[in-house]
């Protein structure tokens, strides 16, 4: 798999976290990653994701929500007039990705934000790109 399509699935299972508890997130990242219908593993066959690919979604997916609280005090303190309690599930996800990847993975900040508006075109609504646009601009000047 590319980058891209390995951050599309740590994005699909880091948003899972928003519907159940952190407790058995474990448990849901597992699941996301083996229990697919034959379509989706054919599909995810075709990507060409290796055992490695999984291991890496899985360990990034863990070390995102285990870095939450410190992630959301950062986005809560620079995004003025929202907090992470009233931004849509998608951009709110796509936001601690992206910040994720350049505090923690040293991540370009323009790769990460355009990986993020990319996503965010493919998954969130129609003002979903420009959001998570403006709140990583924000982001990225502290």
């Amino acid at each position: 798999m590319n980058r891209h399509e390995v951050r599309k699935e740590v994005f699909k299972a880091v948003f899972m976290n928003e519907f159940h508890d952190t407790e058995e997130i474990n448990g849901v990242i597992d699941t996301f990653l083996e229990g697919r219908d034959n379509a989706e593993a054919e599909d995810l066959a075709k990507n060409n994701k290796t055992p490695e690919d999984e291991e890496y979604i899985k360990t990034k997916s863990e070390d995102i929500l285990s870095k939450l609280e410190e992630i959301d005090a950062l986005i809560n303190k620079s995004v003025e007039g929202w907090k992470t309690t009233r931004m849509a599930k998608v951009d709110l996800t796509l936001i601690r990705l992206a910040l994720y990847e350049i505090k923690y993975e040293n991540i370009p900040v323009g790769v990460a934000i355009n990986e993020a508006v990319s996503l965010a075109d493919e998954f969130g609504t129609d003002s979903s790109a420009g959001f998570v646009n403006g709140a990583l601009a924000k982001l990225v000047k502290l």
